[in-house]
């Protein structure tokens, strides 16, 4: 698993990744967080919509419509975002998950 951390501008503050974590995922969850985070919403919304037939969110630069990108809140307030990659979407998605219910305050 590759984890990024960003700030709410998208600039990398902190990543993290497992030993024999494939290398495009690097690339991967890292564009995630900065989806999120310009975009103020998971990923997984962009996800959702292309597979309901939106796919012109395809060509939107910044995008990315996998799960496993999530915004970072702390108190009603956007302050960065959250990027996984490694798994499945679905295990991309739940770690990312998790991640948010650690408490930052």
């Amino acid at each position: 698993m590759a984890i990024t951390i960003v700030g709410n501008g998208g600039e990398l503050i902190y990543f993290e990744k497992m030993d024999d974590t494939q290398t495009g995922s690097i690339e991967v969850s890292m564009a995630k967080a900065r989806t999120a985070a310009l975009f103020k919403r998971p990923t997984k919304a962009f996800s959702d919509a292309v597979a309901g037939g939106a796919s012109a969110l395809l060509s939107m630069p910044g995008v990315i419509a996998i799960s496993g990108g999530a915004p970072l809140m702390s108190h009603g307030k956007m302050i960065g975002a959250l990027g996984v990659s490694g798994g499945t979407s679905a295990q991309d998605a739940a770690i990312a998950d998790t991640g948010l219910r650690v408490k930052l305050d």
